[in-house]
């Protein structure tokens, strides 16, 4: 099946109906949600939708699963040879799990074989992280005490993911959280959740214990809610946006003050010294905004620009964006796809006509594009925009980027730091000196210099001020998982205390 998938690319005869998964088994839906496909306007997919009590099933069998320590008693050997099993299984069905993705999200298969490749790094990486995790020792108590610091999985973590990279940011999580020793219980985007049910069976077939990961699949203001307030999941890790994330923060302070993980929204810069390689930089800056749609929480979505090459670097900008090859994300060429849901599509068109009426000059893009049934969108660059307009301040999540022009570095990063948001950041120079000030001072989890969303997932991913609450990925991303015991061992006989 997936040998024809792969050379003919086609839509599916019929909906795939999903069922969710608990403790090891599949469990069917009393109601059904029906996904189409973003391009194509036929159905694609159909999943249950489940309710509070199924989330209390798969939270209770997490629970048992940790507590009968089948995973957290393994040794960090045995779960990283879970985990690269799973990796080669993954290998295997790449092209399958790509298929879903594009069918459910809209993005170019393309681009959906090379996010699985970095899922399958994940997996790779989490496993040898598996075996690394340690804690400390503190020999400089004295000859009467001995100190240990012991790192032990935080217990049952739930995990909300988003639509925008239902597989991706599923992967740079999973792996991270089995390392640690951590049961979960996931909940992905009602309108993506294929991908998120496949790796159930993945998982199964590499040998995960039972119990160990569990999918409800549904709504998130029913589900996710009862998650975020569930009393007992230890942890929850949330990526979407950051109203949602506030929300998750009430919701775990009113129930059992939860430990929480969030990668929330963005309104990244890219900054552009006169200096830099304006060809390399108008490329990148094409990408940053049009990639995945422009549906990405690490968007470059403000570009600043210095205003001695402002005018050069966005005639260079405006023909790399009106040669992007926009269509069919089912097309081996295409290279922007579509607009995943109809609200989403609503939202950018709603911040283009606010671009427009506030007074910013359109150098290109702000139309619909015709492509079969689906919702396209042409990338779009605005220049003239003061720091008040909508199109400057709110996260868009689409291909809408806003020019900003400055003379001196210390207007570039003020402009770069002026947003409540704080998740990453890309700067263009070939001054050493610029490159390293700019990076110390601009306040963004991710920076990326000479580059754009470039790393892989040994590096850690998370935000400052409103883009986010802890680290993913990584050493760090298995940590975070986990909490810290101080143990105390006495050596020889205690002094009395009472004589």
């Amino acid at each position: 099946m997936m040998d024809q998938i792969a050379r003919t690319l086609s839509l599916p005869e019929s909906p795939r109906e999903f069922g969710f998964f608990i403790d090891g088994e599949w469990r069917h839906g009393r109601e059904m949600a029906e996904q189409r496909s973003p391009a194509h306007d036929v159905p694609v997919t159909r999943v249950a939708r489940c309710t509070t009590d199924d989330l209390n099933d798969a939270v209770a069998a997490a629970r048992r699963a940790f507590e009968d320590r089948s995973w957290a008693g393994l040794s960090g050997a045995d779960r990283a040879g879970v985990l690269l099993r799973a990796a080669d299984i993954l290998r295997r069905r790449r092209d399958e799990v790509a298929y879903w993705e594009v069918l459910e999200n809209g993005k170019p298969i393309a681009q959906a074989r090379a996010e699985i490749e970095g899922c399958i790094a994940c997996f790779e990486t989490a496993a040898g992280a598996a075996r690394l995790l340690h804690g400390d020792s503190f020999n400089s108590l004295g000859d009467g005490l001995f100190g240990m610091v012991l790192r032990e999985p935080i217990g049952v973590v739930g995990l909300i993911t988003p639509w925008n990279f239902p597989f991706l940011i599923l992967c740079e999580r999973v792996p991270f959280i089995l390392a640690s020793g951590c049961t979960m219980v996931v909940k992905p985007s009602e309108v993506t959740s294929a991908t998120t049910l496949i790796l159930a069976e993945i998982l199964t077939e590499a040998g995960l214990p039972k119990g160990v990961y569990n999918v409800v699949t549904g709504s998130g203001r029913t589900v996710g809610q009862a998650m975020a307030e569930h009393p007992d999941i230890d942890m929850l890790s949330f990526t979407g946006s950051t109203g949602v994330g506030r929300s998750c923060v009430h919701a775990a302070a009113d129930s059992n003050f939860k430990k929480l993980g969030l990668e929330l929204g963005g309104k990244n810069p890219i900054i552009v010294f006169a200096d830099c390689d304006l060809e390399d930089a108008a490329d990148a800056a094409a990408f940053g905004i049009s990639f995945n749609t422009g549906q990405c929480c690490v968007s470059s979505s403000r570009l600043i620009v210095e205003a001695s090459v402002a005018d050069e670097f966005e005639r260079l900008l405006v023909d790399k964006m009106r040669r992007i090859r926009i269509g069919d994300p089912l097309d081996e060429a295409t290279q922007v796809g579509a607009i995943t849901t109809p609200a989403q599509n609503d939202t950018i068109l709603g911040y283009i006509e606010k671009g427009r009426q506030e007074g910013a000059r359109l150098l290109t893009g702000g139309e619909v594009l015709q492509i079969g049934a689906g919702r396209f969108i042409a990338p779009t660059l605005f220049s003239g925009v003061r720091r008040d307009m909508a199109i400057a301040r709110d996260e868009i999540f689409g291909p809408v980027l806003s020019s900003f022009r400055f003379e001196t570095m210390d207007e570039a990063i003020a402009l770069a730091n002026d947003t409540v948001y704080g998740l990453a950041a890309s700067l263009w120079t070939k001054d050493l000196d610029k490159a390293l000030t700019v990076t110390r001072r601009v306040s963004a989890g991710r920076f990326w210099v000479n580059t754009i969303m470039a790393g892989g997932p040994e590096m850690p991913l998370g935000g400052f001020k409103q883009s986010g609450w802890g680290r993913e990925a990584g050493i760090y991303g298995v940590e975070e998982y986990t909490q810290i015991k101080s143990v105390h061992v006495e050596i020889g006989k205690r002094t009395h205390w009472i004589g």
